[in-house]
Order: structure tokens, then sequence, then C-alpha cells
């Protein structure tokens, strides 16, 4: 017998969510002016710090506090197999396109096809986090509003890349920080929309089981311990370069007029 599962959110989640992706950000923002040397070249360490800090806590950290606020009235489970893959493919997605546009920031056809770029990965992200959510039925999908969920991420992805490299000053990344936060937010809010949960047994209750299996009541713990050690290793980072003499090193990849500011 197959009934509707029966939805709604919890806004502590939904606000926490959004706070976590606001840190990403903000965190990439800082690691991606100095992805690109001042020979030309870029500085792979800044690059996979700055995927990281985006990809890791801004999209899929994100991602599963969002899976959290959602409540179910039927026992769910996640596999760790398609939750760590997903990790993968938001953090390599979001490398690849800051790497790729911090070579010539300022060309528009760059800036597009990186924006495409990170904007697939952050849709296969969370479509494979979300088929890692196991309940004892299966999701119908809205395909109209998967795709309004992939335009935004295109979109958004793109104005990423934009603030990444055309701001300036610890004011302006944390206002590209909040920015990028509403983006990410609403792209998985969207993508959410797109689901209906059908369940398929009399046995609501009852939590699927499988080879790497987890309860949703361990999910924040994995969520946090994540979030919490990209955050702390990317700062490490960071602080470390601020030791070195970073001025004979890097070149911040900003706009002219910015710097004449």
């Amino acid at each position: 017998m197959e009934t509707p599962v029966t939805t709604s959110y919890q806004l502590g989640y939904v606000v926490l969510s959004y706070a976590i992706s606001v840190l990403g950000g903000f965190i990439a923002l800082t690691s991606a002016m100095r992805i690109r040397q001042r020979n030309g070249r870029i500085h792979v360490g800044n690059t996979i710090a700055a995927g990281l800090a985006l990809g890791g806590i801004g999209v899929w950290s994100m991602h599963f506090i969002g899976m959290l606020a959602l409540r179910l009235d039927v026992g769910s489970s996640y596999s760790m197999v398609e939750t760590g893959t997903s990790l993968v493919a938001a953090v390599v997605g979001s490398a690849l396109a800051l790497g790729f546009v911090a070579k010539a920031p300022r060309q528009p056809a760059r800036l597009l096809f990186a924006g495409v770029l990170l904007g697939a990965g952050v849709v296969v992200m969370h479509y494979l986090g979300m088929y890692g959510m196991k309940i004892n039925g299966y999701i119908r999908w809205d395909y109209t509003v998967v795709g309004i969920s992939a335009m935004i991420a295109v979109v958004a992805a793109t104005a990423a890349l934009w603030l990444a490299f055309n701001t300036r000053g610890l004011g302006l990344r944390v206002a590209a920080g909040l920015l990028m936060g509403v983006a990410v937010c609403a792209m998985h809010y969207t993508g959410m929309g797109a689901a209906e949960f059908v369940c398929t047994t009399t046995e609501r209750g009852a939590s699927p089981r499988g080879f790497g299996f987890l309860h949703p009541s361990d999910l924040p713990n994995v969520v946090a311990f994540g979030a919490m050690s990209i955050a702390a290793l990317i700062v490490v980072y960071l602080l470390y370069q601020e030791g070195t003499d970073f001025e004979d090193t890097f070149e911040p990849t900003l706009n002219p007029a910015l710097k004449s500011r």
C-alpha cells in the first residue's frame, strides 16, 4: 500500500543550515583570494582549502543540516556510501571551478563555464545526498522543480565565483558570505520541494537497515565533526600562511577598480 509521507520543517535546523552555509562561504572567500600567485600559477593548497570550505562546509554540511530540519512521519536512515560520495562531488566541483576562474578571473566566458561546473557539482551533491536518505518507500520527483533548483544552483554558483574574486576587506567578505548562504539555501530547499516521499509499508516507524546505514539521530554528530574538522584545518592553514611572506608570494585577484579603493 502506497501512502504519502507527511513532512514539516524544524525552524531551528533551517536557521542553523543557513549559518553553516555562511561560515563555509566566508572561509571560502578568504581562501580564494590566495589561489593565484604573482607568477600566474595556481596555488594547489589554497585551491583545495577553498574547495573544502565552499563544498565541504558551505554546501555539503549545509545540505545535511537542512535534511535534519526535515521531519517525516516515517522511519529513515542515511547510507554512508552516498553521503560520503556527495561530499567528494561537492569539494571536487568547488575546487576545480575556483581554480579555473582564478587563472583569469576577469574573463566572462571562463566565469560562466566555471559557474556551470560548480552548479553541476552542487546539483549532483544535493540529489545524491537525497538518494542516500532511505525510507521504506520511494521519492516521487517533480522534475520541473528539479530543473528550477538546477538553474538556481548555476546562477548561485556563478555569483559565488564572482564574489570570491571581487570582494576585499572583512566587511565585504561577511556580506558576500551572507549572500552566498541565501543562494545555497535557496537551491537546497527548492530541491527539497521537488520531492514527495511515498511510504510502501505498514510499519511506518521502522528505519531501513543495511551495510553502512546511519540512524538520523547519529547524523548531527557526523556532520558537526566533519564541518568543524574541515574549518579547523583551513583556519590553521590560513594562519600558517599569515606567518609567511604572503605579499611576496601571492597576488589578490581583484578587479582594478577594487584595488584602487
